[in-house]
């Protein structure tokens, strides 16, 4: 058969073919889709990774939240239970408001640098932290003011509460907003307003009004 000249073409002509077949195969089966589940698998792990770009945990739960600057409150419970028995001297305020804020000690007249909060039925009450911080200073022997604690706040902020009775911090703790320092108590300095709480307010060590930055009860 070999002596024939049609053998070699036809043999070339079939190998040729089997070629271009094989080819065919090929490029069809890379063009197949992929098959449900594994095309499932696919989506999931692209929406995960989507997901996780996102969130670095891919916990919906546990995204980061930046906590805004704290606003100051007022120290007690229940500020409706309360009222201001004795003002802030405002050094451009009005004459009344001078009269009411002088603080008499013995034969000495003093402006009063902070407020001082009593209930009107003159009961002990709970003295809260107007802002979160930490206890820098806490007199228990402070015979003239009264107990006395001061917390010191991010900011350049600092305030002080003053004629306290039991305390319930002590210095270097750290305290949050509304947390419980001690009860209302009294001081030789005002005894004359019975249970009360003298609260200032201090900013870059500066008093400040604290009247001016408390909310409207």
């Amino acid at each position: 058969m070999l002596s024939k000249r049609w053998v070699f073409p036809a043999v070339y002509t079939a190998a040729a073919a089997i070629i271009l077949t094989l080819v065919w195969v090929y490029q069809d089966a890379g063009q197949k889709p992929l098959n449900p589940d594994t095309a499932a698998v696919v989506s999931k792990e692209a929406g995960s990774s989507a997901g996780t770009a996102g969130n670095a945990s891919g916990d919906p739960a546990a995204v980061e939240v930046v906590a805004s600057a704290e606003s100051l409150v007022w120290p007690v419970s229940n500020p409706a239970e309360v009222e201001v028995v004795k003002p802030y001297y405002d050094e451009n305020g009005t004459e009344e408001n001078h009269v009411e804020a002088m603080v008499q000690y013995n034969d000495t007249f003093v402006p009063n640098v902070g407020i001082d909060i009593a209930r009107a039925d003159n009961k002990v009450f709970d003295v809260k932290a107007a802002l979160s911080g930490q206890v820098t200073r806490v007199e228990k022997d402070a015979t003239i003011f009264g107990t006395i604690i001061e917390i010191t706040h991010p900011g350049n902020l600092k305030t002080v509460y003053q004629s306290l009775g039991e305390t319930q911090v002590k210095q270097g703790d750290e305290v949050k907003q509304g947390d419980t320092l001690a009860t209302a108590g009294r001081s030789e300095l005002e005894k004359n307003l019975g249970n009360h709480v003298h609260f200032e307010v201090y900013e870059d060590g500066k008093v400040v009004n604290p009247s001016d930055l408390l909310p409207e009860r």
